[in-house]
């Protein structure tokens, strides 16, 4: 199998073109924009990786990883509006350039255009792919739904957010390399298993995500660190944190979520470290890692031909073993 890296700049040099008609102009430049603006390329390569796995990569593989990226793009031009976002990635989000009338259509077009790249697929894998395309895209959108429910609740339980990030971020991952697996010709219990692995290395990243934000090297992370507390964001921490605290704590914690002192972040750092949060974050990381690495070891293929998905789940969780 090739490596992540390489099979990126293989899917980068057939996807950086432009995928819309030049008019109307607005319209069209503002589908356009977030697509320059880049990012890892993660579930349009897992396509391929998931493919590659099973026999030599199937050239309709890219419509697929097209489709993919086109949505996680629509999904985030959307998400950007609802969470009044200035900044993607460093730059200016698409509604804060084009307003938000432009950037939901701008959203909306790129679904459909998804949707054309799906359509180029030939009919012996269409219909499994695009049947599980559509169930994942309603599952990102109920995700979502649910992250905004869960920002007017005073409470929400683990097991909740578990399957609000498991929605909203996670089974993308995994449908991206289960449609992969379905062009490469694997079998159901193959895909299955990679599909578990996916979703279970996407509910570790997600876990690695909410700590970084709170006890992560800035310089590394790339973003202020304390975000998410200073949002009132009911992260893995957080959530944790309120369940384990004793009551002196989870007064202290509630006064917090509902006030913006100057130290509000350090004194929230400090709770969650009194309660064991920041340990608790890491060992739940690894669990949801070693179910992620069971499910890849039990796909029935030769060891060697895994590795490369084993190296993407190192890059993803910044392990060195």
């Amino acid at each position: 199998m090739q490596s992540f890296t390489s099979l990126s700049a293989l899917f980068e040099e057939q996807f950086n073109k432009r995928h819309f008609p030049d008019e109307p102009k607005n319209l069209y430049d503002a589908s356009q924009y977030i697509l320059k603006i880049g990012g890892k390329r993660v579930r349009p390569v897992a396509v391929l990786m998931g493919n590659e796995l099973f026999s030599d990569i199937d050239p309709e593989a890219y419509h697929a990883a097209n489709a993919v990226e086109l949505f996680h793009n629509f999904s985030l031009v959307h998400d950007d509006i609802m969470d009044k976002a200035p900044l993607r990635r460093g730059v200016p989000t698409v509604h804060m350039n084009y307003g938000e009338s432009t950037a939901l259509l701008a959203g909306d077009v790129m679904l459909v255009a998804a949707y054309e790249y799906l359509n180029k697929i030939s009919s012996s894998h269409l219909h499994s792919i695009m049947s599980l395309f559509n169930k994942t895209a309603k599952e990102v959108c109920e995700g979502q739904q649910l992250d905004m429910d869960f920002e007017k609740r005073e409470q929400v339980s683990l097991d909740e957010y578990v399957n609000m990030i498991t929605l909203k971020t996670s089974v993308l991952l995994a449908a991206s390399l289960q449609m992969g697996a379905i062009m490469g010709g694997a079998s159901i219990g193959n895909r299955e298993h990679l599909f578990g692995f996916g979703k279970n290395l996407g509910i570790a990243f997600q876990v690695q995500d909410d700590y970084l934000d709170c006890f992560g090297d800035p310089e590394k992370f790339g973003k202020q660190i304390g975000g998410d507390i200073l949002a009132n964001k009911k992260t893995f921490l957080m959530i944790h944190a309120m369940e384990v605290a004793n009551p002196v704590q989870q007064k202290e914690l509630t006064v917090l979520l509902h006030s913006n002192p100057d130290d509000k972040v350090e004194r929230v750092l400090q709770l969650f470290h009194d309660c064991k949060a920041d340990a608790w974050a890491a060992s739940l990381k690894e669990k949801y890692y070693d179910v992620a690495m069971k499910h890849l070891e039990d796909v029935a293929v030769l060891n060697s031909r895994k590795e490369e998905l084993h190296k993407l789940a190192q890059y993803l969780l910044q392990r060195d073993s």
